[in-house]
């Protein structure tokens, strides 16, 4: 299925994301419905102690300012992740950044952590009404001299607002960014944003472009860490076969095209943690099929983006309805019997 709407797509679409939530913000503030989110005894899940009335989720990147929070839980997500922000704001990379590849079902980006920054963002996330989980993706800005002592400021102030707080080191578009998933320098990131995070649960997401021995590393250093999940991935620096001319376009790319290079690295995370840690999967998935396939190959929940341009706003509720209905038709009782099924 192909959905868009005809305005949105004569616009650059960068323009036209900015539109859209604009418009979900305006929304929210005239009273987007709470008490919307789709929801039933077989979608609610526990995950990292939150309760979430679905685990259909918003990935970060689409509000990265928290602007529209109400409106994106109207549409029926189960959870909201806005970010990433960065402690200071920054302008991100030179336009155009931002491209549809409409043929491909894609979108390739490099937008490098353009944000307003968390002291303008927090405030906006914390009136916001709600009745869903929310999430803070935090990131470095890109000439931070200590890039740990900024996730670390981000993490102590968003953790006094979010349900959940992320760590972002799996942006391609930021120089050096990923070198914080390796080694030492995951560790100590990983030891430095426990200690900020008080008692909020703290997640890490990951890039997919990662070799079995990266992953074995990060899945140890996460369980070590008191990580409380892992969202499997960002974008993918890597290109399959594409169609549309803006497939030479540099940067990270997102949609269907990664679908199962995202799934495949799901159930390398998923062995290589046994089981011992949540993990949310992310990348290409949009539909209820597909969400059911990544939750019984070991994800609590799932986070959609570059889908929401080409199936529409209904997705998010069209993909809860359709995974409840497997479920009933699978005999599960909830979303947690089913994981890891596969």
């Amino acid at each position: 299925m192909r959905w868009y709407h005809p305005f949105l797509f004569r616009m650059d679409a960068e323009r036209a994301h900015q539109a859209t939530v604009a418009a979900l913000g305006a929304w929210g503030r005239v009273g987007a419905p709470t008490g919307s989110i789709e929801t039933s005894p077989r979608l609610r899940t526990t995950v990292a102690g939150i309760d979430f009335p679905n685990p259909v989720g918003l990935a970060a990147g689409v509000d990265k300012d928290a602007r529209a929070i109400p409106g994106w839980f109207g549409l029926g997500f189960g959870g909201v992740e806005v970010g990433t922000l960065t402690p200071l704001p920054q302008l991100g990379n030179a336009q155009p950044r931002l491209f549809r590849l409409i043929e491909d079902r894609a979108v390739i980006n490099r937008m490098g952590f353009n944000n307003g920054g968390l002291t303008a963002a927090l405030p906006r996330a914390r009136a916001a009404k709600r009745d869903g989980v929310l999430g803070i993706n935090v990131g470095a800005n890109k000439d931070a001299a200590n890039r740990i002592a900024d996730y670390v400021h981000g993490v102590t102030h968003a953790a006094t607002v979010a349900d959940y707080v992320t760590i972002n080191i799996s942006s391609p578009n930021t120089p050096g960014l990923r070198d914080l998933q390796h080694g030492a320098a995951l560790r100590d990131l990983i030891a430095a944003c426990i200690a900020a995070r008080g008692t909020t649960p703290l997640f890490l997401k990951v890039a997919p472009d990662l070799d079995p021995a990266q992953i074995d590393d990060i899945a140890r250093a996460a369980i070590d860490g008191g990580i409380d999940a892992l969202i499997i991935g960002n974008t993918t620096i890597s290109r399959p076969d594409l169609h549309a001319a803006n497939a030479g376009e540099a940067g990270g790319l997102s949609g269907a095209p990664l679908r199962s290079l995202s799934h495949q690295r799901l159930r390398d995370v998923r062995s290589a943690t046994g089981a011992a840690i949540p993990l949310v999967a992310v990348g290409g998935i949009d539909s209820g099929a597909e969400a059911y396939a990544r939750i019984k190959s070991g994800a609590s929940l799932i986070q959609l983006y570059s889908a929401l341009v080409y199936h529409g706003p209904g997705l998010a509720r069209l993909i809860a309805r359709d995974l409840d209905r497997l479920l009933v038709r699978d005999g599960f009782a909830g979303v947690a019997d089913a994981i890891g099924t596969e």
